[in-house]
């Protein structure tokens, strides 16, 4: 098991095998996040965050980085995974809050400290909530300040060939129509965010250029995890 990799001054990932999902090779592992937000780097933002057991090596990451208080950001619902350890382990040392969309709330154990939001939403820490899909997804792109990224939960994943947008079923003309005219256009305005860095917790992130890496992607072909 991999300690977590510092990305860039303030940004940190690990990536664990998914405790559910198992395709093959591609989601076999899946990416979590640590960021320094909020005034003077305070807050703790952790998206998406999944732990393999007590003995990870990323809670020392996250003891070391816990700063006055920590907010755990979930991109879609099905990426709740260890939000709730988080704030069980933590909890009582600092503040923790946990920020999702509304639809989380039906798969936490409990809601405490639990805090809905809705795409458009500014979030604590200057971080930004923003809508995709025609019609609108449940995930919500999230915009982290202070370190320039946008992060992705399931609509764009890193492959060979750079980002790309997740198709969730086999490759046809209608998936690729549906694409062009209604999923790929969703994500335009995400263009006009401030970012460089553009994270995404299924596969590799690009750390410079990720404004670049958005366009392809709308651009290209859509993506899908099984061999055709």
């Amino acid at each position: 098991m991999n300690a977590a990799e510092e990305l860039a001054p303030g940004l940190w990932s690990w990536a664990r095998r998914h405790p559910e999902w198992h395709p093959g090779e591609f989601g076999a592992e899946v990416v979590s996040f640590l960021a320094r937000g909020g005034p003077d780097g305070a807050e703790t933002l952790l998206v998406d965050p999944l732990l393999a057991g007590d003995d990870d090596p990323a809670w020392e990451l996250i003891e070391a980085q816990a700063g006055e208080r920590i907010r755990v950001l979930i991109t879609i619902t099905y990426h709740v995974r260890s939000a709730e350890r988080v704030r069980d382990r933590f909890g009582n040392r600092v503040p923790v809050t946990i920020h999702g969309h509304r639809a989380v709330a039906k798969r936490l154990a409990s809601t405490a400290g639990f805090e809905a939001f809705a795409a458009g939403d500014r979030l604590p820490a200057g971080v930004t909530a923003h809508p995709v899909g025609r019609p609108r997804r449940f995930e919500t792109p999230l915009l982290l300040p202070s370190q320039r990224a946008l992060v992705f939960g399931d609509a764009l994943v890193g492959t060979a060939d750079g980002p790309r947008i997740w198709a969730q079923e086999r490759i046809d003309e209608r998936v690729l129509r549906f694409n062009r005219e209604r999923f790929g256009p969703s994500l335009e305005p995400l263009l006009e965010l401030d970012f460089d860095r553009l994270l995404m917790t299924h596969g590799p992130s690009l750390t410079r250029g990720g404004k670049a890496g958005l366009r392809a992607a709308i651009d290209a072909r859509p993506w899908y995890h099984r061999p055709v």
